[in-house]
């Protein structure tokens, strides 16, 4: 197997290793450092990367690679995987989205190493663990006060990241083009093949969106002939939106939602309504077509122009997809145990 270096540390085959990669020292004259964990295989194989926290306000993420890391029948039999719980380290311990310099890390990349503090943070996490991976998954929430429905962002042009996504198994795959500054454009452009997920709400822990997370993970590992799966495996079909829109708030008001996460709705479908203090109605927010609901807003106020729903559009029956979208519900929460759950996830035990 090639020689491995991250942070300076050399990572064996067939060893796993705790790295703490340096970051920018706090006014305090604090030390704050990347965590990263490294598993090697004896036999060569691909490196692949999980990310988590690149916004610092999704959580989501971190227990998905917590569990992940304390899977004990998670035994690779080729390659290297190298997972990251906390990329945007201070914006976790600020539960914040961004960096210290109010800088979104996910519009930053690919940085410098004498950059903004964002740049510089961008640049390391691109120079010490993307560049040297194959595949990436990056792992993301709605933002504060809106919930995603699990689904798989990626450019599905691209017929090996079709592939990846579809073993992913979620329901929902959304064909969604590189952001400029975007750690997804800085992997395509370092030749490494990448996912989003997205999945759940910031500042919160969403036991479906961590488990359809995990078991997703040992999917692609599966896939790429990293790990071993024991038995045939339960599979979700899955169905690739191009196109989705959010539907906004025509008036400000006290909200009263209709519709929820995974839902089907019909053109003219009453999604919410919106109203006064006093109980008046003032405005309807409604589809401009067939869909399913895949985000949306959890708080219960709404301003003039605000995004609510965002329902995404599809060429199949939309019946087949919120099947689909109860067949994973009821899969991945048909146990109450939130550590282990290797008969869930469906893999070798070592």
């Amino acid at each position: 197997m090639k020689t491995l270096i991250i942070g300076g540390h050399t990572i064996a085959p067939d060893s796993t290793q705790k790295i703490d990669i340096p970051g920018i020292r706090l006014y305090t004259d604090t030390d704050v450092a990347m965590p990263v964990y490294v598993i090697r295989a004896k036999k060569d194989g691909p490196t692949v990367f999980v990310s988590a926290a690149v916004h610092g306000d999704e959580l989501n993420g971190i227990e998905i690679v917590r569990r992940l890391i304390n899977l004990k029948s998670l035994k690779l039999t080729h390659g290297t995987l190298i997972l990251v719980p906390i990329v945007n380290i201070y914006g976790v311990q600020n539960q914040s989205r961004y960096m210290p310099d109010r800088r979104d890390l996910n519009r930053c990349f690919p940085g410098s190493a004498k950059g903004s503090l964002a740049g510089r943070m961008a640049h390391t996490f691109l120079t010490e663990i993307v560049q040297h991976c194959d595949y990436g998954i990056d792992l993301h929430t709605g933002a504060i006060h809106r919930s995603n429905l699990p689904q798989i962002r990626a450019n599905l042009e691209d017929p090996e990241t079709l592939n990846l996504a579809e073993a992913f198994g979620v329901p929902v795959l959304l064909n969604s083009n590189l952001r400029d500054g975007s750690l997804r454009e800085a992997a395509v452009e370092s030749g490494t093949k990448i996912l989003l997920y997205e999945a759940g709400q910031a500042l919160r822990f969403d036991e479906l969106s961590i488990r359809a997370g995990v078991k997703g993970i040992l999917n692609i590992l599966n896939h790429i002939g990293m790990v071993k799966r024991k038995g045939p495996q339960k599979k979700i079909q899955h169905f690739i939106a191009n196109n989705s829109v959010w539907c906004r708030a025509n008036e400000s008001g006290i909200v009263n939602n209709l519709k929820n996460l995974g839902d089907q709705v019909q053109k003219g479908d009453i999604l919410a309504t919106i109203g006064s203090p006093y109980g008046e109605i003032f405005d309807h927010v409604t589809t401009p077509r067939a869909g399913i609901i895949i985000g949306k807003q959890n708080i219960p106020l709404a301003q003039e122009g605000e995004a609510m729903f965002h329902i995404a559009y599809f060429s199949e029956p939309d019946e087949d997809i919120a099947e689909n979208i109860e067949k994973m519900q009821d899969t991945l929460l048909a146990s109450n145990a939130p550590n282990d759950n290797s008969h869930i996830y469906g893999i070798q035990q070592p």
